[in-house]
C-alpha cells in the first residue's frame, strides 16, 4: 500500500469516527472525568446525551453519560452509563445498556437504585453472589446488563426487590 492510500484510508477512517460523533464525545468525557478528580467537596454531577444512529441500524440509538459523586471526606467517584463504550479499537456502541446506578451502604443493609426505563419487571433478572450483583432486562426494544461489587458480601436469602415506573429498588439486609 503507497503513502497516498495510507493517508487516504486515515482520513476515511477519521471522517467515520467524525462521522458519529464519537471522538469528540470521548475526549470530552474525559476532560469531565479529569475534573471530577478534582472535586472536594461533597455533591455530585451528571450528564447523559443520545446519539441518533438510524443511518446504521434502523432505530438504534447510542446513549452515553456519567455520574460524578463524592461523599463526605471521600474521593470522589466517576461511573459511567448507557451503550456507547470505549474499546481499545475505538468506540463501540451495544446494543446492551448499561442503567445509572446508585449504591448506598446503611447500617443495616445496602441499597441499589438503577434506572432502567423501557421495560417490564418481568423482563428483570436479578443474581447476587455474595459481593457481586448482576441486574439484566431485556425487552422488545430495550436491554439493559451491569455487575456491580457491593461493600460487603450478603445472602441472596436477604434480597428483596421492587420496579416502580423503570426505577429498580433493591434492598440486601447486611
Amino acid at each position: 500500500m503507497d503513502e497516498k492510500e495510507n493517508k487516504s484510508n486515515g482520513k476515511n477512517q477519521s471522517a467515520d469516527f467524525d462521522l458519529f460523533g464519537l471522538g469528540g464525545l470521548f475526549k470530552g468525557i474525559e476532560k469531565l472525568i479529569d475534573l471530577a478528580g478534582k472535586l472536594e467537596e461533597s455533591g455530585g454531577i451528571s450528564k447523559e446525551g443520545e446519539i441518533n444512529l438510524d443511518h446504521l441500524k434502523k432505530g438504534m440509538k447510542g446513549v452515553y453519560g456519567f455520574t460524578i459523586t463524592t461523599a463526605v471526606g471521600g474521593s470522589p467517584k466517576v461511573e459511567t452509563f448507557g451503550n456507547i463504550k470505549k474499546t481499545p479499537e475505538g468506540p463501540k456502541v451495544d446494543e446492551e445498556r448499561e442503567p445509572i446506578t446508585d449504591i448506598f451502604d446503611e447500617k443495616n443493609e445496602i441499597v441499589i437504585i438503577a434506572e432502567m426505563p423501557g421495560i417490564e419487571e418481568t423482563d428483570l433478572k436479578i443474581d447476587l453472589k455474595e459481593d457481586i450483583l448482576e441486574v439484566s432486562a431485556k425487552s422488545k426494544n430495550r436491554s439493559y446488563r451491569k455487575e456491580m461489587l457491593l461493600p460487603v458480601k450478603v445472602s441472596k436469602q436477604n434480597l428483596r426487590h421492587k420496579f416502580t415506573n423503570g426505577i429498580l429498588e433493591i434492598r440486601i439486609k447486611k
